[in-house]
């Protein structure tokens, strides 16, 4: 029995020293021949718009999920439809006129596009929309370089 464990241990061993040394097939991670994703992105961007729903701890007196939602369906998506991401976040602002910060429940809304005039004018529209359906003071936005594959 010692032997036949022997034996299948130095088996084992050498399967696993052929996985560690067999290459991989080369497969391509990005997406081919696809007009709307093409192969190679450049002058592409990450932006990050951060809205604030109402305070966290009262949610009832917010921004409600179905009303979110709308604003997605009515402001965002018809602008950028090929796709964005949306994470529920927590968050503090201190507005203006406001002697301690508050607490919000918030969306981080995410979203990578071609850096453009018409697309940067896109995320402002956005923006403004917001302010002017909630009456808040600041959406804030953050657009760093993105090296983007499909």
């Amino acid at each position: 029995m010692k032997i036949h464990r022997s034996l299948l241990a130095a088996v084992l061993a050498l399967q696993l020293a052929a996985c560690a040394t067999t290459p991989a097939p080369a497969v391509s991670s990005t997406l081919q021949g696809d007009a709307a994703h093409p192969a190679q992105t450049q002058n592409w961007v990450d932006t990050k718009l951060y809205f604030g729903l109402g305070p966290a701890d009262h949610p009832e007196q917010g921004i409600s999920e179905a009303q979110w939602r709308a604003f997605l369906d009515k402001e965002v998506t018809p602008r950028f439809p090929d796709g964005l991401t949306v994470i529920d976040v927590y968050g503090q602002w201190q507005g203006k006129q406001e002697s301690t910060p508050e607490r919000l429940h918030s969306k981080l809304l995410v979203i990578y596009y071609l850096d453009s005039a018409d697309n940067r004018g896109k995320v402002e529209a956005i923006r403004a929309a917001w302010k002017q359906r909630t009456g808040d003071q600041s959406v804030l936005r953050v657009t760093q370089p993105a090296d983007v594959s499909f």
